[in-house]
């Protein structure tokens, strides 16, 4: 297969889930913007956690938070757990890797946050902790998941599910939802 033929092929296939997207889980993002703005009408944080490639997503959705997006506006309260080494070295050491969020979900999270928690296969030992104890201490729950991450869904307030089974496709979908829910939330504020 030729370089043209893979780029083409990558180009399309985000294509066809961008559409599949529109299609399928527009209601769902609108209520996760629901969610995120009575958190920040109330001044209340927004918590992220991921692994890789997801780690990644929450530190950019978090700097466009807590610095801002396209205007400028107040500063938003937006957490991220996968920044601090000697926090992620203590619990990883400590507990182990599958506490490495719920630990700072307890120390950190006050009934009415958010955690929005990044797992494109929806498997992460960790992430599913974390979810769990955001439920147990009354945080709402937003989910960012890919079409194998169901059973974490069914943990959310508010899943976003891209439909898809490929893990940059699905990264692809969950950087365009939190991007237009800062645009929404540039325009609320």
């Amino acid at each position: 297969m030729t370089s043209r033929a893979i780029l083409t092929g990558a180009f399309q296939r985000h294509i066809g889930v961008t559409e599949s997207s529109m299609r399928q889980i527009l209601p769902e993002v609108e209520q996760g913007l629901r969610v995120l703005l009575g958190a920040i009408k109330r001044n209340k944080q927004i918590l992220l956690c991921g692994n890789g490639g997801s780690a990644a997503d929450c530190q950019h959705f978090a700097a466009e938070l807590s610095v801002r997006y396209r205007k400028d506006r107040r500063p938003l309260r937006a957490v991220t757990l996968t920044t601090d080494t000697s926090v992620l070295t203590a619990i990883g050491n400590d507990y182990g890797f599958e506490k490495l969020f719920e630990r700072q979900v307890e120390a950190l999270g006050y009934p009415g946050d958010v955690l929005v928690a990044f797992s494109t296969s929806g498997a992460s030992a960790n992430i599913r902790a974390a979810v769990d104890r955001a439920r147990a201490k009354k945080l709402k729950v937003i989910v960012m998941t890919g079409a194998k991450g169901q059973a974490l869904a069914k943990k959310a307030d508010v899943a976003i599910v891209a439909p898809s089974a490929e893990t940059a496709r699905i990264q692809e979908i969950h950087g365009l939802v939190y991007h237009a829910w800062c645009e929404c939330i540039d325009s609320s504020l």
